[in-house]
């Protein structure tokens, strides 16, 4: 090969610095922010919790990260790993509900669209329930309901807070009643949670909708969002249909919910690991004062 055509072959400066960009982002060495468009250094962000340094913009994240966020070192449990989903009504769309789930499972390495366990917040322990929008689109089925009924009713036999992190498309329609019938099973563990005056913190991220919002989702006894988050029940152009009238701009977000008295607070994801130990402190029954006995005086009675 001639000196000329070696130059003639070499890729342009522009070029050289367009694929190592590529390959650097497809490595995960730089992060993309959503909403301004800022790359930043993949690990400033996790040390951030994957909140945007440049505009404070909330990445989604999911669920492992979300435990490592929350859950102190070394102290996490998980629970019920070995529950798998089925194919109890053999649904099938453009393939069969069963190779959409092993597909799915393959490709992100879970069983189903949440994890539970215990573990320690601040030294405090706490079940936990997280759910994984991965997981074809964090649906509520069959799986979900029973872990994290399943986890609520360990939280009250333990005497322990719960928290559940939501993060879902809504119930899952491959499964059909078989999947709504969750919003009853996990509402009625948290009622036996609330009878035995036990603390229930959901914290709603982007997106909750459906079938979760309309059942644990709103059910705490605080309930927390994180900023911009989309949450709702039905799709905005379901509902403006409907109504036959403009919703706001800001409809569905954690801002417009506050305001209209859905959620109690909206907790930068930086701040939520410290506020969640707070209000856990805060809820935590108070020792038993010890017991005054009142000191007595002998009275003699004269004769």
């Amino acid at each position: 090969m001639s000196l000329f055509d070696w130059f003639a072959n070499r890729p342009k400066s522009g070029q050289i610095s367009q694929e190592r960009q590529e390959r650097e982002i497809a490595d995960g060495l730089w992060t993309k922010c959503e909403a301004c468009g800022v790359l930043a250094y993949t690990k400033d962000l996790r040390a951030n919790d994957m909140v945007c340094l440049e505009c404070d913009h909330h990445m989604r994240v999911y669920s492992d990260e979300r435990i490592r966020q929350l859950i102190d070192a070394s102290t996490w449990k998980a629970l019920d790993e070995q529950v798998r989903p089925t194919d109890p009504l053999k649904f099938r769309d453009r393939k069969p509900y069963s190779d959409r789930l092993r597909e799915t499972q393959d490709k992100t390495g879970l069983v189903d669209a949440v994890q539970t366990g215990i573990g320690q917040l601040e030294g405090l322990p706490v079940a936990l329930g997280v759910m994984d929008f991965r997981f074809m689109g964090g649906s509520m089925g069959s799986v979900v309901g029973e872990k994290l009924t399943r986890l609520i009713e360990r939280g009250t036999k333990n005497r322990l807070p719960v928290v559940i992190v939501c993060a879902s498309g809504g119930a899952r329609m491959q499964e059909g009643m078989l999947s709504l019938m969750q919003m009853a099973k996990i509402s009625g563990a948290l009622e036996l949670h609330r009878e035995a005056k036990l603390l229930y913190i959901p914290v709603l991220t982007h997106p909750t909708t459906g079938g979760v919002t309309a059942s644990f989702a709103m059910l705490g006894d605080l309930i927390l969002a994180e900023p911009k988050a989309t949450i709702g029940f039905a799709g905005r152009r379901v509902i403006e249909q409907t109504l036959r009238e403009k919703l706001p701009d800001d409809f569905q977000t954690s801002e417009y919910l506050l305001d209209h008295g859905f959620v109690d607070a909206i907790v930068p994801r930086t701040q939520l690991k410290k506020t969640l130990a707070s209000l856990i402190r805060l809820h935590q029954p108070s020792p038993a004062s010890p017991m005054v006995v009142p000191r007595t005086e002998t009275v003699h009675l004269g004769a």
